[in-house]
C-alpha cells in the first residue's frame, strides 16, 4: 500500500477497456470505508458511464477530455439531504442548514474520494483528480438534478492507463510538516523550499512560454487569478445559499 501511494501518477489518457461492475463496486466499497464524522457518512457518489451524460457534464469541466475518454466518472457530493430526511422521518429535527455542516459533508466526502484513489489505483486503475468541481457547482447542480443539501465538491475519472507520465515534483517533506507547533517560513526558507521547484526544466519552460519572470508569477497571473479566485468564489456562495448551507 505504501509503495502504491508512494508511486501516484495522475492519468489522464486511458485505454479502451470498460472497468467490470464487480472492480468498480468493490473500488466504490472500499470508499465508503473512508472515515467519517459521527459515521454520519453525509456524502454521494454519482457514477457516470453514459457516453452521452459525460459528454454533457465535460464543459463543466473546461472540456478537459479525460472526462469523456476515461470510462467512468464519479462525482462526489457533501451530501446531508440523506440525513436530514432520515431524521425527519425517525421525529428528529435536523439543525445541518449551516457552513459548519457543509465543511463537515465536504471533509466526508473528500476521504471517500481519496479511498476510492487509493484503491483504484491498487488494483491496476489510473485517476485523475479535477479541481474543477467547485468552480462549476451550480451548472453541475442542474444536470445532475442535485437537490437541497447536496454540494459536488470534488471529481474523479477512473481507467486503465494508455500513458506513462513521470510523477510530479512534490516540495521536501520539510516544507509541509511541522512538529508540536507551526514554525513560520523566512525568506531564506521560502528560497530553499521552492529551488527545485523553480529550476525544473519544464517549469523554466512554462514562466518563459507565458512571458513572466517567476513560476510564482504563472500561478498568481496565468493559472490561478484573483478575479477568477473572486468570481468562483461568489458562485459557491451562492450555491451553499440555494443548497441550504447558508
Amino acid at each position: 500500500m505504501l509503495d502504491t501511494l508512494l508511486q501516484h501518477k495522475t492519468i489522464r489518457k486511458y485505454a479502451d477497456k470498460n472497468i467490470d461492475d464487480a472492480l468498480l463496486n468493490q473500488i466504490l466499497e472500499a470508499g465508503t470505508r473512508a472515515s467519517t464524522t459521527g459515521n454520519m457518512q453525509v456524502y454521494s457518489v454519482i457514477v457516470t458511464r453514459d457516453e452521452e451524460k459525460k459528454k454533457a457534464l465535460a464543459p463543466f469541466h473546461f472540456n478537459q477530455p479525460m472526462i469523456v475518454n476515461a470510462p467512468v466518472t464519479l462525482t462526489v457530493c457533501a451530501d446531508f439531504n440523506r440525513f436530514n430526511k432520515w431524521c425527519q422521518q425517525r421525529n428528529a429535527e435536523p439543525g445541518y442548514d449551516n457552513f459548519l455542516s457543509f465543511m463537515t459533508a465536504a471533509i466526508d466526502a473528500l476521504l471517500v474520494a481519496q479511498n476510492i484513489c487509493i484503491a483504484a489505483e491498487s488494483k491496476g486503475l489510473g485517476i485523475c483528480y479535477l479541481g474543477t468541481t467547485t468552480y462549476m457547482a451550480d451548472k453541475i447542480i442542474d444536470l445532475m438534478n442535485l437537490p437541497k443539501g447536496v454540494v459536488p465538491v470534488t471529481t474523479i475519472t477512473l481507467g486503465y492507463p494508455n500513458e506513462t507520465p513521470g510523477q510530479v515534483d512534490r516540495l521536501p517533506l520539510d516544507a509541509v510538516i511541522h512538529y508540536e507547533t507551526y514554525k513560520d517560513y523566512t525568506p531564506e526558507d521560502i528560497n530553499r523550499i521552492y529551488n527545485e521547484k523553480e529550476n525544473l526544466e519544464v517549469n523554466k519552460e512554462f514562466v518563459a512560454e507565458n512571458n513572466k519572470e517567476s513560476l510564482a508569477q504563472v500561478f498568481t497571473d496565468v493559472r490561478y487569478k484573483k478575479a477568477d479566485s473572486e468570481h468562483f468564489s461568489q458562485v459557491l456562495m451562492t450555491v451553499l445559499k440555494n443548497q441550504g448551507f447558508i
